[in-house]
């Protein structure tokens, strides 16, 4: 007897709230209409291959291989944020009547898991669904997608395919939950944010950001101890400080912010990055992350206001001072190339401006005072001669370059000279060049 995937999906109670738009739904009202003839076999035909491509589309976007239905509804349990799969991320799974209800949904889904598309695909004539459950991606660049959410999806899909019942299947899904959480933030590392023309949040995930860890950034040794003591009291839940890293462009400030993600993330330590003109949804970003059981650092690149701009005022409110209180699940860790941040002119030096009889000192004050709500200042100098020259040697052996040390150091000393000074950012780009003629 053929399963009425329509009856399945019918059971949902807990996961039942899903968009009748969605994969799931548009499959179940297709099996519906082709058991019960009411639409023609072209249309269920075509509505059919519609949904096959959706589904791998998903797969080239994650990197899905073998059963491509099963990933796509262990992606949908993943990703499904509810009352309980975010409790279950927040405490783990505890017993309650509302158990009860889930793994009912799990004994649905287990059957969902191993529906069989023979019946379907016979009456319509084709055999798209037997190659999505037997399926094997052409291989393609990382890049292209997220490698740790393709082997989170595939790897929790093999296990649930494996439950012998649906208290099997509890245990795995639950355990995944309090392990690495649901949705995009359990899955993801760094996001950027944007907001719909109804002023509603979203956030990106950023699936390409540099795989660079501390130890790939040569030198710098004080400074990247200060950020790493810093960045593992607050991931272990200890007292930590918001961080500003200040100094000479290409010294490797936003490099050890990207490192310092790789690095604790396993820990659940999250990065969101937010642009000056984006200051003012601050309030809704945190709102949207103070519940979640993981660290956010909200990250501010090359952060730097000119006199006229006003954006800081949202900054200093939501870092300190504002009506509610910043949560202890949140960091604001920001770089520049200014220490002060904020341009100050001559006239601001002046306590009285000419013929105004306006005091001045409070608006200094106030430009000031942005810098102090970081309570620590990590300061990346340019380095000297000879610390440049050790780091273009440290990333020469590790790039395979056999270069005499002093023929090295001469020609890293042209290169410099002629591509914007001394910096770590200027002696990567000289081994980079290295390596290109060394190809040709």
């Amino acid at each position: 007897m053929v399963k009425r995937m329509d009856h399945i999906i019918s059971k949902l109670l807990v996961y039942g709230d899903m968009p009748q738009e969605s994969i799931l739904m548009q499959m179940g009202d297709i099996c519906k209409n082709a058991r019960e003839h009411s639409q023609s076999k072209d249309e269920l035909v075509t509505r059919c291959f519609h949904q096959v491509k959706r589904i791998l589309e998903i797969s080239t976007d994650y990197g899905f291989d073998r059963d491509l239905w099963q990933c796509y509804l262990t992606y949908l349990l993943m990703t499904d944020e509810n009352p309980f799969t975010l409790t279950s991320e927040k405490m783990g799974a505890k017993d309650g009547s509302v158990n009860a209800f889930v793994k009912n949904d799990y004994k649905a889904f287990m059957e969902l898991f191993h529906y069989s598309f023979d019946w379907l695909e016979k009456e319509l004539g084709i055999d798209c669904f037997g190659i999505i459950t037997n399926y094997k991606a052409i291989g393609k660049p990382e890049l292209m997608y997220n490698k740790n959410v393709s082997e989170k999806v595939q790897s929790l899909s093999v296990e649930l395919d494996a439950a012998k019942d649906e208290n099997e299947f509890f245990d795995i899904i639950t355990k995944f939950y309090k392990d690495f959480g649901v949705g995009m933030f359990g899955l993801n590392k760094a996001f950027r944010i944007s907001t719909t023309n109804d002023n509603e949040l979203v956030f990106h995930a950023i699936n390409n950001m540099d795989k660079v860890m501390l130890d790939d950034l040569v030198g710098y040794e004080i400074q990247k101890k200060k950020l790493v003591d810093n960045t593992k009291a607050f991931v272990e839940g200890r007292k930590a400080n918001n961080c500003l890293l200040f100094g000479d462009s290409g010294t490797g400030k936003s490099t050890s912010i990207k490192a310092i993600v790789n690095e604790f993330y396993p820990q659940g330590l999250r990065m969101i990055e937010i642009y000056k003109h984006q200051f003012k949804d601050l309030s809704s970003v945190i709102a949207h992350i103070k519940n979640r059981n993981y660290k956010f650092i909200i990250y501010m690149d090359d952060l730097s206001f000119e006199e006229f701009e006003i954006e800081y005022k949202f900054l200093k409110a939501v870092i300190e001072g504002g009506v509610e209180t910043k949560p202890d699940n949140v960091l604001i860790y920001a770089t520049s190339n200014r220490r002060h941040l904020i341009k100050e002119t001559w006239k601001d030096r002046d306590d009285m401006e000419t013929g105004a009889g306006i005091h001045r000192s409070d608006t200094i004050e106030e430009k000031l005072s942005l810098v102090n709500r970081f309570g620590v200042t990590i300061n990346y100098s340019k380095p000297s001669q000879k610390e440049y020259f050790h780091i273009v040697v440290e990333l020469a052996k590790r790039a395979g370059i056999n270069m005499d040390e002093k023929e090295l150091a001469a020609e890293a000393n042209k290169w410099e000279l002629s591509h914007g000074g001394i910096s770590g950012r200027t002696a990567q780009q000289f081994i980079t060049y290295l390596q290109g003629i060394e190809t040709e």
